[in-house]
């Protein structure tokens, strides 16, 4: 799933502790199989304007909202491939659109230094550069992920992220994965993704279990924790 370049779907988000997620694990013994990237470390860098206009709105619940970034898995040098990604969201619908450019040039590409490739894609994030005009490197977050896909052949996925850190400091790549985290130590992220409906198992063990979903934005609740700090006068986390 990693090479997609075009994702529309549905995302569902559970908050859940490590026991809670070892059911979820013994559930989907019989019906998935973890997907051949397995377990990987996802790093992020996000981009926005300096007064962090776009992922504001996006608190806001709006019908439409969007978000620009730049991912890797696994540490990524300047000539290691990268996806540019634009993340639409229109109602509850969900659409990842994304190009892969080696890390340099997809940088270049963001700051204006060079133009995006000449594509749908390339297109569309061109329009939101210069839409927004100010985007800049703001955020890095990272992650551990597992995941899953349905054995039967269907698009239904399902991921675990757990130890989820940001920073606002040293915006690349290719350094390690530190910063501040944003959950309880014990504390894992489960996405349900689907372009229909979830599967009867899946919904019946959920509802038996009274595991509810829950809003998250991993980039939301790292501005949320950013803007604290920032009222009671502390200094940016380094």
């Amino acid at each position: 799933m990693a090479n997609q370049m075009v994702f529309k779907r549905y995302e569902m988000k559970y908050l859940m502790d490590r026991r809670q997620r070892d059911a979820v694990l013994r559930a989907m013994e019989p019906y998935m199989s973890m997907d051949r990237y397995g377990h990987s470390s996802i790093r992020s860098i996000y981009y926005d304007t300096p007064d962090f206009r776009l992922i504001r709105t996006s608190l806001e619940k709006p019908v439409y909202k969007e978000k620009l970034r730049v991912r890797s898995y696994g540490s990524a040098g300047s000539g290691d491939p990268v996806f540019v990604e634009l993340k639409k969201k229109y109602r509850n619908v969900v659409c990842k659109r994304r190009i892969s450019l080696p890390l340099a040039q997809a940088e270049a590409c963001l700051d204006g230094r060079m133009r995006m490739p000449e594509s749908q894609i390339g297109r569309e994030i061109a329009y939101v550069l210069e839409f927004y005009r100010e985007l800049e490197p703001s955020v890095f977050l990272s992650y551990e992920r597992e995941a899953f896909y349905d054995q039967s052949g269907s698009d239904f996925r399902v991921t675990f992220d757990e130890n989820i850190r940001y920073r606002q400091t040293e915006l690349t790549l290719d350094s390690d994965a530190w910063g501040k985290p944003i959950l309880q130590p014990d504390r894992v992220l489960m996405e349900l993704k689907t372009s229909g409906g979830l599967p009867l198992w899946m919904a019946h063990f959920l509802s038996r279990q009274k595991i509810f979903k829950t809003p998250f934005s991993k980039y939301g609740t790292a501005y949320r924790d950013i803007y604290m700090t920032e009222q009671k006068g502390v200094h940016k986390y380094a």
